[in-house]
């Protein structure tokens, strides 16, 4: 069994965003006889080379880690829709105010699949699909497809020899396996979007022919693997293309450090000790410094789809896995809070949570170490519009985040923190405004009680 777990500068990750998810089992991937292997396979690949091939190739990793659990360990089936209810799953940083159905969907050249949606009028909604790389392909909403936002729709292959059913619209895609997710907005009426949800399905026009599953092991967020992800670089470069631009390059140098670390003993400790020195406190880095800062607050720059910048779109796959478009939704993050202090954050009568989106807004607590929601009495692990936060006397919206509710502020408005830990925060904007979508706003700050 490989040794997967790493301390030291892995650790760093715990100070990372949002969500994660445990493991214990690894497969072994076979290697050519160290024999066949360029004894100075090492020659050309600097210490550079080790650190962008790793953070490349450890993106597609956090996506095949998923898939694996999805389907050992939450009974997916290719084209089978998983309805999960409200909080019922259990990767990195879901929505609390949605509602999901998941999937993962297969085609190839004479299979298409068709997916129905519901008419949903008044009630936020998407179906998002996204490719093996964590890059958002598709959404279907009324904003995407106005002029038709509901029905059937023929998923096919680009350039299959299919014809899709009369009435389905066909939808061509540019891989053949894909992940997909709708969200359908709790709100008021949680039990209703849970009708809805059941109404979008799918349903497979024969059996795509599939290729073996690359099952890598089940490392956690917090002890990634290091030399060993190496193990499966072949695989991954061979396997699903990556759609994203200029990464030949990156990819020359995942193929490089390969043989290195197929070349021996030597070659495999350098990529080793590369990784724990450089490679991994550099993603920790970019994760608290993954875009414009402003009031304490992160806003990603890239996400969702993230062109040639491949070390952004890791950190997303690793800290908010399946994360959607800035048109969809705009992420804030607040790193690190002190789960036995107490917070207030106050916005101002003109500028309101909801007034800065669409459709809605909420604010999330998970730990900063297993990025898990945090146990309270309560039971709340956010707030939102349905928390019918109370206004002061002036028009403007305090919250507060701590232990205890700090005197003058309304339980609705109060999201309870333990004791003894650290947390972190997402604040979302479902929607969100002009002003908010072109990057020119930042939630306020958080002002630490005495």
């Amino acid at each position: 069994m490989h040794k997967l777990f790493r301390t030291g500068a892995a650790m760093l990750l715990a100070l990372t965003l949002l969500a994660g998810v445990g493991g214990c089992k690894s497969v072994s991937a076979e290697q050519p006889p160290a024999a066949a292997i360029d004894q100075d396979a090492g020659a050309s690949v600097s210490d550079a080379d080790i650190v962008h091939a790793y953070h490349y190739l450890l993106g597609r990793l956090l996506i095949l880690r998923q898939q694996r659990l999805d389907f050992e360990k939450d009974g997916f089936q290719w084209n089978r829709v998983v309805y999960r209810r409200p909080g019922g799953v259990q990767w990195a940083n879901p929505n609390l105010d949605v509602v999901y159905a998941e999937a993962w969907v297969a085609l190839d050249e004479k299979t298409c699949v068709l997916a129905d949606i519901p008419r949903i009028e008044g009630r936020y909604y998407t179906w998002q699909m996204l490719d093996g790389w964590g890059e958002t392909v598709l959404n279907i909403n009324e904003r995407t497809f106005a002029q038709r936002p509901y029905g059937r729709y023929a998923l096919c292959l680009k350039g299959a020899h299919a014809t899709p059913p009369a009435g389905a619209l066909r939808i061509d895609l540019p891989v053949r396996t894909l992940r997909m997710l709708t969200r359908i907005e709790l709100g008021d009426d949680p039990a209703q979007a849970q009708r809805l949800q059941r109404e979008f399905r799918l349903t497979p026009l024969g059996e795509p022919k599939l290729e073996a599953p690359i099952e890598v092991p089940l490392f956690t967020n917090a002890q990634l693997p290091h030399v060993e992800a190496f193990a499966f670089a072949a695989q991954i470069l061979d396997g699903q293309p990556d759609l994203a631009p200029r990464m030949d390059e990156v990819r020359a140098q995942v193929r490089a450090v390969a043989a290195l670390v197929q070349s021996g003993a030597p070659g495999r400790a350098r990529v080793d000790s590369v990784i724990e020195r450089e490679a991994l406190p550099a993603l920790a880095r970019r994760m608290k410094a993954l875009g414009p800062a402003g009031n304490g607050w992160i806003r990603p720059s890239t996400v969702g789809q993230y062109g040639s910048n491949y070390l952004d779109r890791t950190v997303v796959d690793l800290a908010g896995i399946w994360a959607n478009n800035p048109d969809e939704v705009m992420y804030y993050a607040m790193l690190h809070l002190d789960g036995s202090a107490t917070y207030t954050q106050t916005y101002p009568k003109d500028a309101l949570p909801q007034s800065l989106a669409r459709y809605f807004w909420s604010v999330t607590e998970v730990d900063s170490t297993q990025y898990r929601v945090v146990p309270n009495p309560l039971g709340r692990f956010l707030l939102n519009r349905q928390s019918r936060v109370q206004p002061n006397a002036d028009g403007s919206v305090t919250l507060a985040f701590g232990p205890a509710r700090p005197d003058g502020v309304p339980a609705t408005n109060w999201l309870p923190t333990q004791r003894g830990t650290t947390y972190n925060l997402t604040f979302r904007l479902y929607g969100p405004t002009t002003e908010v979508a072109a990057g020119q706003y930042f939630p306020p700050p958080f002002v630490r009680q005495p």
